[in-house]
């Protein structure tokens, strides 16, 4: 078990580095924006006139990740304009700028981390209570987990080899755990009480080990996480790409992917545009064609024959800033797990990102698609929260919650009038085969699937560290 540390002790034994990539992190936000628009946005034609909108004029958030795609494409094909808006796009240091600048009125919409809005509603782990809203899910997939060089030194490998045997990787995992010095033993996600955490802590709970007892979390925003591996703060992360692709050999070198976050849960949302209630209750028409114009660049996304494009309009210096190599296995669908023997570990499939079309093995519904918000995969993050004591039980008004939070019935008139057909449920119960550990997910009954976990916790301890 690790022993405990001081916060202030935890953070000097890190040394200046992580802080002076903070600091960076920072001070480029501002003038890496992308001005002007662009000749391909400029000879749209407004189907909306922006007189007609309660405001026309937004500022919308997007952080240097794969998943800025859609932000990307809206604002460089037109879309914003297209729907009568005038969009400034700023580029945001971090998953808690990019959910901070929502609550407190810098930003009038921005992307955010599965979890973040549910847990804003029930003030999870003692996060700022606001009432935000989830408008549409940007992607599912899209993301992974690295492990540095040290651990595949040891022996551990990418979860496909290990042909589903949960036992055989956790005995691996924990015995790495032992040969290394409690103190040692960090690993790192984007944002607490978010999918990412809960991730890092479903994948290691269901190979028997309690991660509360092996290992330390630290908040790394994503640019950060590889540089961070590299001088050894932490062990393994969970990240959107391209920051899983950037480590492997071949490119950084300092790690390989141990899995990708559809391999822990084959569906799963990643990110979500969120607002402040009080933004769709003011702004009802601009809401619409914000959300519209999202809906059409996802789309544009997901095809197939535009994702080479994708990947470059993102490598861009205003976006992820990453060459195309990095940004292209997750769009395009090659990816490479890495290794440090030389094999080539490829995977081709398209779902390694869905932005709008989900493949029939995934889809939970007839006319699901990927955009569409299902309220029970809010409350399946709510029973995380719980599992891991960020809140004290689960509410008895979840179900209020999740609805209040991921506002699916006014989706469903914005996607009818772009003549898109949505599922008629909220609900859907997740079949075993849909999680690494083969345990389904019934959403009528929350506390029993709560209840099913052997391990879970009280008081996880996080350590923040983030620009």
């Amino acid at each position: 078990m690790i022993p405990p540390i001081s916060r202030r002790t935890f953070l000097q034994g890190l040394g200046t580095t992580l802080v002076t990539g903070s600091l960076t992190a920072c001070t480029i936000n501002a003038s890496r924006n992308p001005t002007g628009l662009t000749e391909a946005a400029l000879a749209v034609t407004p189907i909306i006139d922006p007189k007609t909108l309660e405001k026309p004029h937004l500022t919308v958030g997007y952080v240097p990740v794969n998943d800025c795609a859609p932000f990307a494409v809206a604002w460089e094909k037109g879309f914003f304009r297209k729907y009568g808006l005038n969009v400034t796009l700023s580029r945001e240091a971090s998953w808690a700028n990019s959910r901070d600048g929502i609550i407190f009125g810098r930003l009038d919409a921005s992307p955010v981390v599965s979890g973040a809005i549910t847990n804003a509603r029930t003030g999870a782990e003692g996060a700022r209570v606001a009432p935000l809203c989830g408008a549409m899910t940007i992607h599912r997939h899209g993301n992974a987990m690295t492990m540095n060089r040290p651990m595949w030194d040891f022996g551990l490998r990418p979860w496909r080899e290990y042909n589903g045997d949960l036992e055989q990787a956790g005995r691996q995992l924990q015995a790495y755990f032992q040969s290394i010095p409690p103190e040692e033993r960090i690993w790192a996600a984007v944002l607490s009480s978010s999918i990412y955490e809960y991730f890092l802590r479903y994948l290691t709970a269901s190979m028997g080990i309690n991660p509360i007892e092996e290992f330390r979390l630290l908040i790394i925003p994503p640019p950060q996480m590889v540089n961070n591996m590299r001088i050894g703060t932490m062990q393994a992360y969970m990240v959107a790409e391209p920051w899983n692709t950037r480590a492997i050999t071949g490119n950084e070198g300092v790690g390989f992917t141990f899995a990708q976050g559809r391999e822990i849960w084959q569906g799963h949302p990643d990110r979500i545009l969120a607002v402040m209630e009080s933004f769709i209750e003011e702004n009802p028409k601009t809401y619409r064609s914000l959300v519209k114009a999202m809906i059409e660049a996802c789309q544009y996304c997901d095809r197939p024959e535009n994702r080479e494009e994708v990947a470059t309009i993102i490598s861009g210096r205003s976006f992820t800033g990453a060459k195309p190599q990095f940004t292209r296995p997750g769009i395009v669908g090659d990816y490479n797990y890495g290794g440090f023997d030389d094999r080539k570990r490829l995977v081709e499939d398209l779902a390694t990102t869905i932005f709008f079309a989900m493949p029939k093995d995934i889809a939970k519904a007839d006319h699901d698609h990927s955009t569409f918000l299902w309220q029970s995969e809010s409350l399946w993050l709510i029973t995380q929260a719980a599992r891991w004591g960020q809140i004290a039980a689960i509410p008895k008004n979840a179900e209020e919650v999740a609805k209040k939070a991921w506002k699916t019935d006014l989706y469903r008139q914005i996607a009818d009038d772009m003549g898109i057909i949505c599922p008629s449920e909220d609900y859907y119960v997740v079949p075993p085969g849909a999680f690494i550990d083969q345990k389904a997910f019934d959403p009528s009954d929350l506390v029993g699937y709560l209840n099913s976990f052997e391990i879970r916790a009280n008081s996880p301890q996080f350590f923040y560290l983030q620009g």
